[in-house]
């Protein structure tokens, strides 16, 4: 399943830029992928994992903005269809579990 994480955080003030600076770091360093700008998603192996993942993101969640967070199976996650722009080689189009060591 994916954990997909969208976001949007004021961007006025240098506090504003900081807070989204350290969310977006947060993020990439939990093994989110960005989709776009504010749209971040993550492969998660079964329920207890994406349940600890968003607490983990509940914890580290910036003081402004709205941040939700949506969980959908490989295979919902697998339709995307992309109808604007080239493909990106990044997203994994197979239906194959990965699994990193």
């Amino acid at each position: 399943m994916r954990l997909l994480i969208f976001f949007d955080l004021p961007m006025e003030t240098s506090k504003n830029r900081h807070d989204y600076a350290v969310f977006h770091r947060f993020l990439i360093k939990s093994g989110f992928i960005m989709m776009q700008k504010s749209v971040y998603s993550k492969l998660v192996i079964n329920g207890m994992v994406s349940k600890a993942e968003k607490e983990r993101i509940g914890h580290n969640l910036p003081p402004e903005g709205i941040v939700e967070m949506l969980e959908i199976t490989e295979n919902q996650f697998s339709k995307i269809e992309y109808l604007v722009g080239d493909k990106q080689s990044l997203v994994e189009e197979s239906m194959d579990r990965i699994v990193e060591v």
